[in-house]
């Protein structure tokens, strides 16, 4: 054999125990990349659909639980605040909920799928505060939830006042009734009005 045959010999050897290594130490950089880009269970878990118990839920009292990193109160109203709602009409920017947000099983005037249990998320949707939630004007032109940030009133469906700083409702999260005592917030699959 001749040098140049050897040679040659050795800088194919050389030349594919290279790219050999070089294809591993790139496999060994993509897989981890490529998992970071996977979302980490704790940011599965704050996305995921929120269970929550009403068996306890007494008239006038809101529970507010987290959903996606925003507080979602669940009130149960009185029948003597759902027979106000309508009176508020023409105080209203949106009365009908037109504008989307809400599913369309909420797109009435209690702005729910069960009257007397509201949904709603309790971000103001003006600049992003969260408005209070007063039970004893829940029959009152003064409206059931008012932001201190700017002033915004909505009433006890979660709607705007005109004349307000906030330009919409406060929105209606997806949700559904997984019994008489327990609604599963993140999630309306097969959810009906």
């Amino acid at each position: 054999m001749t040098d140049d045959h050897v040679n040659s010999k050795r800088r194919r050897l050389l030349t594919v125990a290279t790219s050999a290594v070089g294809a591993v130490g790139a496999v060994g950089l993509v897989v981890p990349f490529a998992g970071s880009l996977s979302p980490s269970e704790k940011a599965k878990a704050a996305g995921a659909p929120v269970k929550v118990d009403i068996s306890k839920l007494e008239t006038g009292q809101q529970i507010t639980v987290e959903w996606r990193g925003k507080p979602v109160w669940v009130i149960k109203r009185s029948q003597e605040a759902l027979d106000f709602l309508p009176e508020m009409t023409p105080s209203l920017v949106d009365p009908d909920s037109d504008a989307d947000q809400q599913p369309e099983y909420a797109k009435n005037e209690f702005r729910s799928i069960k009257g007397d249990v509201l949904v709603l998320v309790g971000i103001c949707t003006h600049l992003g505060c969260s408005p209070k939630y007063r039970p004893e004007l829940s029959t009152s032109v003064d409206g059931a939830f008012l932001c201190a940030c700017h002033g915004s009133r909505f009433d006890l469906a979660g709607r705007v006042y005109s004349n307000v700083p906030a330009p919409k409702n406060l929105e209606v999260p997806p949700h559904m009734y997984l019994s008489d005592t327990e609604i599963l917030i993140g999630s309306d699959e097969g959810a009906t009005s």
